[in-house]
């Protein structure tokens, strides 16, 4: 896959910040070595404040283009999805002063950008952490379609508002495990899901939706850090995607959490934890 991007990025276009570990400032100085990427309508605000202290190491938390406070539309103007991938890239080696290679954790849209990046840069990824993601869809006609169907969405952003659009968003059988969630979790998700413009999470989806998105399929047996593949049980279609992929990834693990569904670190964060510091701890010091 060329490496090459046509379309210039923005620096403003991608926000990244560092959260230090749990227990004082014993690690202040640390390099940050973790880097979460949330999802589709959500911000750096998604991960709360457990998840991110409960890795227990310097976090970088990073706001998407289009996505979380002071999103702009314009911040994306001429780019593309692989720009955006290689703009992650330039981001985060300017928040650490260091192009050295960290560990990503992605969650849906941000699992598929985490994937795509150690593709496109495998220098930059010790190790991968993909939390119900896919590699995009494998068929052209499937991606038209998708991309159509991207398109009418984006389309019902800048007509309807966000609060319409999250509404409908959140109706999707994908999401309905999290109808079980205390009122407070779930009002807070929905809290951050208003934050967004309407017209910048519309422009992110037709820069940074699955329909736009290469295949990586074809690139997965050549995917060489270790990778957990983090599903929720509830959530049949993802669970169906991670063992495939696991298939196809050389050091690949599949772990499914009972009682979960698409958004396994909002839903079951305890389980969410203990999984991912446990394989993250398994490979081993850099």
């Amino acid at each position: 896959m060329s490496l090459d991007s046509q379309r210039p990025v923005r620096e403003d276009a991608i926000r990244v910040r560092r959260v230090g570990p749990v227990g004082g400032d014993g690690g202040k100085d640390a390099p940050p070595s973790v880097v979460l990427l949330h999802g589709f309508t959500g911000s750096s605000a998604s991960w709360g404040d457990a998840i991110p202290g409960g890795l227990e190491a310097p976090v970088l938390l990073v706001d998407l283009p289009g996505h979380g406070s002071g999103a702009d539309a314009r911040h994306l103007e001429g780019m593309d999805f692989d720009a955006v991938v290689d703009a992650l890239a330039e981001a985060v080696a300017r928040a650490t002063g260091s192009d050295a290679p960290l560990d990503w954790v992605g969650y849906s849209m941000g699992g598929r950008i985490a994937l795509a990046l150690a593709v496109r840069h495998p220098d930059r990824v010790r190790r991968l952490v993909l939390e119900s993601a896919s590699p995009g869809l494998a068929e052209g006609s499937a991606r038209t379609a998708r991309r159509r169907r991207d398109e009418a969405l984006a389309r019902k952003l800048e007509k309807g508002g966000v609060r319409s659009f999250v509404d409908d968003w959140m109706s999707q059988p994908l999401f309905r495990s999290q109808a079980t969630l205390p009122a407070e979790v779930r009002d807070e998700a929905r809290r951050v899901r208003l934050s967004q413009d309407a017209g910048a999470l519309a422009t992110a989806l037709r820069v940074m939706g699955t329909g736009v998105q290469p295949s990586f399929w074809d690139d997965l047996p050549d995917l060489h850090p270790p990778t957990l593949l983090l599903t929720g049980a509830l959530d049949h279609k993802f669970e169906g995607l991670a063992r495939q992929m696991a298939e196809s990834i050389p050091r690949a693990v599949h772990r499914s959490i009972p009682g979960a569904g698409h958004t396994v670190h909002l839903e079951a964060p305890g389980r969410w934890l203990d999984t991912v510091r446990s394989f993250l701890q398994a490979q081993g010091s850099p």
